[in-house]
């Protein structure tokens, strides 16, 4: 028992002290926003005399850019989803010749780095005049959760008994109505979970933004790195940026986290 104890006191004491290191640049980024104008150097290891002065600034500096993030990543999820959802139907319900192959290539399409993506993107979107555009960026970053999304729609898709399906049917539902009205109700936490991914996706996104956008629009994690360029001696404003920048992310987490752990684990017995 004395041994049990000593091991499980041990694994405690080992994960709160990782725990400690993963989230200690977190704990920075406030503790320097909280703080007056200085540099990440000279600020002190807790904010005893807090100082909204960064966050003042940040927020009347970066309003606009922080829509534009939210307006181009709800975008991105609307378009991501009204792909994902019936894609997955199609592939997890009908025997499609190549829907096999289809989903190797839908993994595989998760492998190819963001920056070949933008690269193969730019000439496209200069021809098409989309380029800086709000419709480009939002059609570009739901390409980020678009092969995530259909995975794990398929997979909680899969689970669906055909009984329901075929229920439909005989009650002269067409496949539409039976998609529409069962399918998508049942598979609702694995849609939710899509759409969330997608939106942090799009939200963190830098390097499409940088290179399909940047001047007419302009998403918050481009003002971050304008601040940063800018302000190297005010850190406060560039940490304050940052937390702003943070707190859709991690309300939307703590909102949906019952449906993410559902979406996820749903599928897995028959994905």
């Amino acid at each position: 028992m004395t041994r049990t104890r000593t091991r499980q006191w041990l694994h405690t004491v080992v994960g709160v002290i990782i725990l400690a290191v993963m989230l200690f640049p977190i704990y920075w980024m406030v503790n320097v926003s909280l703080q007056p104008a200085s540099t990440m150097l000279e600020a002190d290891w807790f904010p005893f005399t807090p100082n909204l002065s960064g966050y003042i600034t940040a927020f009347h500096d970066q309003w606009g850019h922080l829509l534009t993030s939210l307006f181009v990543s709800l975008g991105a999820v609307v378009i991501c989803l009204v792909i994902a959802t019936p894609a997955a139907y199609a592939l997890a319900h009908f025997k499609l010749p190549g829907s096999t192959a289809a989903t190797f290539a839908i993994i595989v399409s998760q492998m190819i780095p963001a920056v070949v993506v933008a690269n193969a993107l730019y000439p496209t979107y200069n021809d098409t005049g989309i380029l800086d555009n709000y419709i480009g960026l939002m059609l570009a970053d739901a390409s980020l959760g678009l092969p995530f999304s259909i995975l794990i729609i398929r997979a909680f898709m899969a689970s669906v008994s055909p009984s329901l399906v075929e229920a439909g049917y005989v009650d002269g539902a067409s496949k539409l109505r039976v998609f529409w009205s069962i399918v998508v109700p049942i598979a609702r936490n694995s849609i939710i979970t899509g759409g969330l991914f997608t939106f942090l996706f799009a939200w963190s996104d830098f390097l499409l933004s940088s290179t399909l956008a940047g001047k007419s629009v302009r998403p918050v994690t481009l003002g971050v790195y304008q601040y940063i360029t800018s302000y190297v001696t005010d850190w406060s404003t560039v940490m304050a940026t940052a937390v702003l920048a943070s707190l859709p992310a991690l309300v939307l987490l703590v909102i949906a986290q019952r449906f993410i752990a559902a979406g996820i684990t749903g599928g897995a017995t028959k994905a």
